[in-house]
């Protein structure tokens, strides 16, 4: 199992490297972190087409880099501003615990509970063969649900904290889906992180 040390937990999945910190950043750095990029970070609503009928996508995203090395995923093709200072700080925190330098970060704003993320995999070319996504949870705690693609009886349910580091590696993104459902429950303002390394 990749990255295990005495905080990030390592997750017993079949098929798939996992491991979580509920405590990666403290409460205080969390919430100066959300406020931070919540003004701060160029928000776009971008729009996707499912079966042929165009949909705006329910939550916004932008998408920050050291390269100008596009990224693209459902038909949206997204290239990287410059990283912040605050995210830099962020991305400098991760990197010395996975011992890894990660090129991109996308980000996901989610402004309530009707916003969401479909099932998928973090599985476009650009990411290469086993991609390691380590993924910043800031805000509001939304639940994070994944199934393995062959074996249903195979699925994690997960609630997101506050300041939570999440890595998926290895052969997760062959044999796993993930999603952010939409839930009815009065949820606040969630923002991801998900560094990656863009070829």
């Amino acid at each position: 199992m990749l990255f295990q040390d005495q905080n990030n937990e390592p997750l017993a999945l079949k098929d798939a490297e996992l491991s979580y910190d509920p405590l990666f950043l403290s409460k205080q750095e969390a919430s100066r972190y959300f406020s931070v990029l919540r003004q701060e970070t160029n928000w776009q609503k971008d729009q996707i087409k499912v079966f042929g009928k165009v949909y705006d996508q329910p939550r916004l995203t932008a998408l920050y880099g050291n390269n100008k090395n596009p990224y693209s995923y459902s038909n949206i093709k997204m290239y990287p501003s410059p990283f912040t200072a605050h995210l830099l700080e962020i991305k400098s925190k991760i990197e010395n615990r996975l011992k890894l330098s990660f090129t991109s970060c996308l980000l996901n704003l989610y402004r309530d509970g009707q916003d969401s993320n479909g099932w998928h995999a973090d599985n476009e070319k650009e990411l290469g063969k086993n991609p390691v996504i380590a993924s910043v949870s800031l805000g509001g705690e939304r639940m994070f649900n994944m199934k393995h693609r062959m074996d249903k009886s195979q699925k994690l349910k997960l609630n997101l904290a506050h300041g939570s580091l999440l890595v998926m590696s290895g052969s997760t993104q062959h044999h796993w889906l993930h999603q952010i459902p939409k839930t009815k429950k009065n949820t606040k303002e969630r923002i991801n992180l998900t560094f990656r390394i863009i070829k």
